[in-house]
């Protein structure tokens, strides 16, 4: 039988060892090593390629936006009424100045223009009768006395005044009587009367051909008025350019207030842009400009300042100004959206890394400069592209080392190996 004091001694023991191995855990979980447990393997580097940032001198250029312009944009609308007969371009087409665009019905506009030209021939045959009754030729001064009537009429009167002179003589002498003086010179004031009256006619005749001049004139300005209105009936493209569009077809009837067709011309463009203030003096008439587009992300296209406002909007503080645009290819089209740089006179010192050197977090844009093995995470202001280079306007200084492969992997204080 076991006695109660072995029992008491046996209890004893077991809280004895209890209380030995909670003391050990406790020790353990206060931080000292468990020489059985694995031990942790140091953070690997990140593998990045590097660039220094450069300096260099960088031409200044102003960017702007907006959309293209056609050179000239014209609707045309025919002269004249009629149905059309003939179409000779489409949407798109390629016209030049005087090209026709549709032809209309001209068989009326023809007879009318017979029509002209047959009292053109009556008036003229007008003028011609006319001229042969007074003995005049065509391009000859009128000269009363070298008319027939009135030169037969002059002569028959000096010869009276003659005979008059000398029947005065003779009275007066005796030689011959008071009555036959008398005869002489009532003969000579018919004779005068005779003469005077002729040069009258001739008058006369003479004003009846300049009449007939004027309706010769007004005749033939009937038929250019007519030639006129027959050539009204091709409508012709107004300038050199393309079809932007041609609303009417065949068989329609058209007035001088339908439109036929609109052209445009597309070579040059123009693009309208704005300055602000503070770029104003430096903006000249025939600065270059290059021009971008979407369309074409890989290619420029040059122009010059040709326009520029003289007034400074007071609400937005900016200069209209126009840039023409060479288009002699015809790649750009009116309406397209474009970014024009003006390239300023003067150029200045700038810091420059490679664009893959940037990355982007939560909209801002940070570089990562390499130092002493670790990435230095900086905050950084860009400005002008150059190339595949961007200009660092703050952030980091000339000949610091930027990491330019794995960007995205790095974070402030990573260890890089390069």
């Amino acid at each position: 039988m076991i006695s109660r004091q072995s029992i008491k001694l046996t209890l004893t023991l077991l809280l004895a060892t209890a209380a030995g191995a909670s003391f050990i855990a406790c020790g353990r979980s206060n931080g000292q090593p468990n020489s059985n447990a694995p031990s942790a393997s140091p953070a690997s580097a990140i593998e990045v390629s590097t660039t220094a940032a450069i300096s260099r001198q960088l031409p200044r250029f102003f960017e702007a936006t907006g959309s293209l312009a056609a050179d000239v944009q014209t609707d045309v609308q025919p002269q004249t009424a009629g149905k059309i007969v003939a179409v000779g371009v489409d949407m798109g087409s390629a016209v030049k100045k005087g090209q026709m665009l549709v032809r209309l019905e001209a068989a009326d506009y023809k007879l009318r223009v017979d029509q002209a030209v047959a009292q053109l021939e009556n008036a003229r045959a007008a003028v011609k009768q006319a001229e042969e009754k007074i003995g005049l030729r065509s391009n000859q001064q009128f000269v009363p006395e070298r008319v027939a009537d009135v030169s037969a009429a002059r002569a028959n009167y000096d010869l009276a005044e003659s005979n008059f002179q000398r029947a005065q003589k003779l009275v007066e002498s005796g030689d011959i009587s008071r009555a036959e003086y008398d005869q002489r010179k009532s003969q000579r004031d018919a004779l005068r009367q005779i003469y005077e009256s002729a040069i009258a006619q001739a008058r006369q005749n003479y004003a009846a051909v300049l009449v007939a001049r004027t309706n010769v004139t007004n005749a033939q300005t009937q038929v250019n008025m007519a030639q006129r209105t027959l050539s009204y009936t091709v409508v012709a493209a107004p300038i050199d350019g393309f079809v932007l569009d041609r609303p009417v077809d065949l068989g329609a009837y058209v007035s001088t207030t339908t439109k036929i067709a609109t052209i445009v011309r597309t070579n040059p463009l123009w693009i309208r842009i704005d300055v602000p203030e503070q770029a104003v003096p430096q903006i000249k008439n025939g600065q270059s400009v290059s021009l971008t587009t979407s369309s074409f992300a890989d290619r420029s296209f040059s122009g010059r300042v040709a326009r520029i406002s003289p007034n400074v909007s007071a609400t937005s503080r900016t200069l209209t100004v126009e840039a023409q645009i060479d288009n002699g290819g015809g790649a750009l089209k009116p309406g397209q959206f474009g970014t024009v740089r003006i390239l300023l006179p003067q150029s200045s010192p700038a810091v420059l890394v490679p664009q893959r050197a940037l990355r982007t977090i939560s909209g801002a844009t940070y570089v990562f400069v390499i130092k002493n093995g670790h990435a230095e995470q900086r905050l950084v202001q860009t400005g002008q592209t150059e190339g595949d280079l961007v200009e660092i306007k703050s952030g980091v200084a000339e000949n610091e080392m930027v990491a330019t492969s794995n960007v995205d992997q790095l974070s402030d204080g990573a260890t890089v190996r390069q």
